[in-house]
């Protein structure tokens, strides 16, 4: 059986799925979260981007371009929920490279995130040589070889898709990764395991190496002797953030592993993928402005000049 004839059944099974359980509805909660986010982020974008401070501050750049890369990945996100659940007929081609940003975007989020646990661990091992070692124009030059590095497998999993498809125009019925992706190429299946898995493995491995230097470096400080002290909760916060940042990969690894498994139901994998992708997907975004955002009291302090009313205010009080 040809790959176009397994991607065009496995599409109708998966629109019967998604019929059969209505899982439509979830577009509800994913238009509401994806909204929410999307009025947060640009703010603190704007909070960093307006104050020449925090543009030379290397933890806020790298801040600014996961807002960035999530504002990115929600609005293509969402364009594909809508499509799927309105049935929308997507070219193939068009498919494939939303497909190719969405999943460059993810990763850079996941390679920034990384970078901010790196940087931390430099702030406070070498205070005095940090900035010679990470000045803005360095960071910049860090975050283009982030998304560059993002992009590489994707896009050129696009390509290769594109040059082996035989209808470039043809139309699905909804919009997939795994279809995107190749997955159905045989030769390929193995590259989309290894190259997400490796991806994740290293960058965990470099943020458990950099947290436990950190607490055995500042552990003679006396910040980790109280149960509820800044360190603490600081780390807890970080920690479930990236979690929920790491957590929709390693369930899209597993749906790598389901699809390929033949005594799996059909209805399992749209479930798994549905609530994936509209809900753990947009979790750590939706939390992220707050976790890492608001509570730098740099950014609180600017968002509060920014707005009107408290400008007013302070014109008021002022002698």
């Amino acid at each position: 059986m040809s790959s176009q004839t397994l991607i065009s059944n496995f599409t109708q099974e998966w629109i019967e799925s998604l019929l059969r359980w209505n899982l439509d509805f979830f577009l509800i909660p994913t238009a509401v979260v994806t909204l929410a986010t999307l009025l947060v982020n640009p703010v603190l974008l704007s909070c960093i981007f307006l104050s020449r401070a925090l543009r030379q501050e290397t933890r806020y750049l790298l801040l600014a371009n996961t807002l960035g890369a999530d504002i990115l990945f929600l609005v293509f996100n969402l364009a594909v929920v809508i499509c799927n659940a309105l049935r929308a007929q997507i070219p193939s081609l068009v498919c494939d490279l939303i497909t190719g940003v969405t999943v460059t975007a993810y990763s850079c989020a996941i390679f920034t995130l990384t970078l901010m646990v790196i940087d931390t661990y430099a702030a406070v091992r070498w205070p005095l040589r940090y900035r010679d070692v990470l000045p803005p124009a360095r960071t910049h030059c860090i975050l283009l070889g982030a998304w560059l590095l993002s992009a590489v497998y994707p896009l050129a999993q696009v390509i290769v898709t594109e040059a082996k498809r035989e209808n470039s125009h043809e139309n699905g019925g909804v919009c997939l990764a795994l279809v995107s992706l190749g997955f159905f190429q045989v030769t390929n299946a193995g590259g989309v395991h290894v190259h997400f898995v490796v991806v994740a493995l290293i960058c965990a491995a470099l943020i458990f190496f950099c947290y436990i230097r950190l607490y055995m470096v500042t552990r003679t400080q006396g910040i980790w002797r109280s149960r509820f002290s800044r360190a603490r909760v600081t780390l807890l916060a970080h920690g479930v953030l990236l979690l929920l940042y790491f957590a929709p990969g390693l369930v899209f690894i597993l749906e790598l592993f389901l699809f390929r498994a033949e005594e799996i139901s059909q209805d399992l994998r749209v479930w798994i993928s549905t609530v994936n992708m509209c809900v753990f997907m947009l979790l750590p975004r939706a939390f992220a402005p707050y976790l890492y955002g608001l509570r730098y009291r740099e950014i609180s302090v600017t968002l509060m000049q920014l707005l009107p009313q408290h400008r007013r205010l302070s014109q008021v009080t002022a002698p």
